[in-house]
């Protein structure tokens, strides 16, 4: 079963140094019929004027994961973090028993764009922890990436839930599959450019899929396509 959310029909907030694209409730949006997907509580899709950002702020109980489509991050914490990030990276952060951060765009010309993903931890209360991780642009062409897991590497971030995140650059016209290990999972796909053709369904950029009961996804890019895939518990 797959159910689409078109782009269009999402809430964007535009405070002129930020512009937001929230695929669930956030903030002072509040939809019901929107409020999370599995253990998955926030997908925003950022764009920060230069040089602005997020002040410092607490997080608990939450497994948080930025990554960078443009421009560059730069983010602060009381655990004596002070890390910048840019296409390739991803910071990942268990806020755990409580941490205070700070997140801004660390040029002071380019725009910064970032998809910010919040997920419930498998665990509370634990210690706080962040990482920064790199990866192999180069392996996102024609083949699913790992980015985030609870099984990490040298190359994928550690995350405090039984989850992956996925990242693909698709040419038009190829073909990917995934088999999650149980259909009890649930997948949720986001398309940050091009188009990409899911289970029947032609999703476009900024659409988003909320997948369930499949076995194997097959996914074709009707152009050529940058998506995120989420396989989640």
């Amino acid at each position: 079963m797959i159910k689409v959310f078109p782009a269009a029909s999402r809430y964007s907030a535009d405070l002129g140094w930020l512009r937001s694209h929230p695929s669930f409730s956030f903030g002072e949006y509040y939809d019901p019929n929107r409020t999370g997907f599995s253990v998955m509580r926030v997908c925003n899709d950022d764009y920060l004027a230069p040089g602005r950002g997020f002040g410092a702020h607490p997080h608990s109980d939450m497994e948080i994961v930025s990554i960078v489509l443009n421009g560059q991050i730069r983010h602060e914490d009381n655990l004596g973090n002070s890390v910048v990030s840019s296409f390739g990276e991803v910071q990942r952060m268990s806020a755990g028993s409580g941490v205070i951060h700070t997140e801004f765009n660390a040029s002071a010309e380019e725009e910064l764009r970032l998809l910010q993903l919040w997920f419930m931890p498998k665990e509370r209360g634990v210690t706080p922890s962040y990482e920064a991780s790199r990866f192999d642009t180069g392996k996102l062409h024609n083949a699913l990436l790992p980015v985030v897991s609870d099984e990490s590497s040298e190359q994928v971030a550690w995350i405090g839930q039984n989850m992956t995140i996925y990242l693909s650059k698709l040419e038009q016209g190829k073909q990917l599959s995934y088999a999650p290990g149980s259909k009890d999972r649930k997948l949720f796909l986001y398309i940050i450019e091009g188009q990409l053709g899911a289970h029947g369904e032609t999703l476009a950029a900024g659409d988003t899929a909320h997948i369930e009961q499949v076995s194997d996804l097959e996914l074709t890019a009707a152009e050529q396509a940058f998506f995120m895939l989420i396989d989640l518990p």
